[in-house]
């Protein structure tokens, strides 16, 4: 069985996250979602929803079959506790590829680390990311 992880904030699911992890699942037999800990996103706004919503969602995905809170100190450690295959970043997460490779093989788990594809817009005014969407939010209702 090919395990495999994908990872993000998922603040306010949007096509995007759809197609990520979709793409993610495909690349094995068993999608494991690691949820970023709103304490822990230091590259962008903090999270709307709570870390338990926002897994919650995740979970409730067809293609998703376990979704994980992370750890709040060390990112590695639910990735050593699933084992995975293969690490699946976004397309467009700020992720160090060749460092991620680097700190998993300091703690010895071999796994692959590649990217999902790219979703294109399927029309003008479609919305793949959270913050386009609370931008749109505040700009219709403030």
């Amino acid at each position: 069985m090919r395990r495999v992880i994908a990872q993000g904030t998922f603040d306010i699911l949007h096509p995007g996250h759809v197609h990520y992890l979709s793409d993610a699942a495909a690349m094995g037999d068993e999608l494991h979602v690691i949820i970023a800990r709103g304490e822990n996103v230091t590259h962008k706004p903090k999270p709307i929803l709570d870390d338990r919503q926002r897994c919650d969602m995740v979970a409730a995905l067809d293609v998703v079959d376990e979704a994980h809170l992370g750890h709040p100190d060390d990112i590695f450690v639910p990735i050593e506790r699933i084992a995975p295959d293969v690490i699946v970043l976004g397309y467009d997460q700020h992720h160090d590829e060749e460092g991620i490779r680097a700190a998993l093989e300091a703690r010895e788990i071999d796994c692959e680390v590649t990217r999902a594809t790219p979703r294109e817009p399927e029309y003008d005014d479609e919305l793949l990311s959270s913050g386009r969407i609370i931008d749109r939010i505040v700009e219709r209702r403030c």
